[in-house]
């Protein structure tokens, strides 16, 4: 059984418009029996999108149609591709109960829910760590080093991981080795495995699922899967459960990098979507 637990929409303002029924057809004619649409949740009160664009999440006032539309194509295609309802949720360090407040607010409308860091906070000021390899460069000189960039990374994934939602936790946690996205041409000095490590035991502990993500295999700078190879063994030595995550924001950007994951036969659908309509 092949599931994707990672897909964007054309609600994703830095995505495309291929529509909901052009993603599920593809995932149709690629084999897969499920998916979830995991978009950009709004991000929360108070905090201002540090990109130049603006764009790194869905509009709050575009969330009712997003429901809506989910729930008319998982009734278009009941029987043939399972559909599950989700949301790519930002942990940002400082806005914790806004986050909060927000899931509690969403949570009958969700069956999933990734739980991702992209946002980083040094003295005050919030920046998108994987939005460019020269704002990455930027970063570096102000955090002081690319290691202090991957540190501040792993220390806000680690709280991710252990901050305790009051109403709806996302149990998936989002590409966990992100900070990687542009290593080939930022690399760090350090291997960061001990606060790997530790971040896997968290999960372990919790119960919680690793989105395997195939988009860092097409990053020039990248090249590999989120996590890293020897990652995803560490987390199967563990029994964590590995769940595909194309992270396509188009629908040609289904199945990328499934070929170069670890484990292919045994990667889990979300075992707590059993049963979700």
């Amino acid at each position: 059984m092949r599931f994707d637990g990672h897909v964007h929409t054309p609600f994703c303002p830095h995505g495309s418009s291929d529509t909901l029924n052009e993603y599920a057809e593809r995932a149709l004619s690629l084999g897969y029996s499920g998916i979830t649409f995991t978009e950009h949740a709004p991000l929360p009160y108070g905090f201002t999108d540090p990109v130049p664009e603006s764009d790194s999440a869905m509009k709050r006032e575009d969330l009712p149609r997003y429901f809506q539309a989910l729930k008319e194509i998982k009734q278009e295609f009941k029987g043939r591709l399972q559909i599950f309802t989700g949301l790519e949720v930002d942990f940002i360090e400082g806005f914790e109960k806004e986050t909060d407040a927000f899931l509690t607010d969403v949570q009958d409308y969700l069956d999933d829910a990734i739980l991702s860091v992209h946002f980083l906070q040094h003295k005050g000021k919030y920046w998108c760590m994987d939005y460019s390899e020269d704002l990455f460069g930027e970063m570096a000189s102000v955090f002081g080093s690319v290691d202090d960039i991957y540190a501040a990374y792993y220390k806000t994934v680690k709280d991710s991981v252990q901050f305790r939602f009051s109403s709806f936790q996302p149990r998936r946690i989002g590409h966990i080795t992100l900070a990687r996205k542009f290593h080939k041409r930022y690399p760090a000095q350090r291997t960061f495995a001990e606060d790997i490590l530790f971040i896997l035991e968290e999960i372990k502990a919790r119960d919680y699922q690793l989105d395997y993500n195939g988009a860092g295999t097409v990053k020039p700078n990248c090249q590999e899967p989120y996590p890293s190879d020897w990652v995803v063994q560490e987390a199967a030595k563990r029994k964590i459960p590995l769940v595909y995550g194309s992270d396509a924001h188009t629908a040609a950007g289904l199945h990328q990098g499934f070929s170069e994951l670890l484990y292919r036969d045994k990667l889990a659908s979300p075992f707590f979507l059993d049963g979700a309509e």
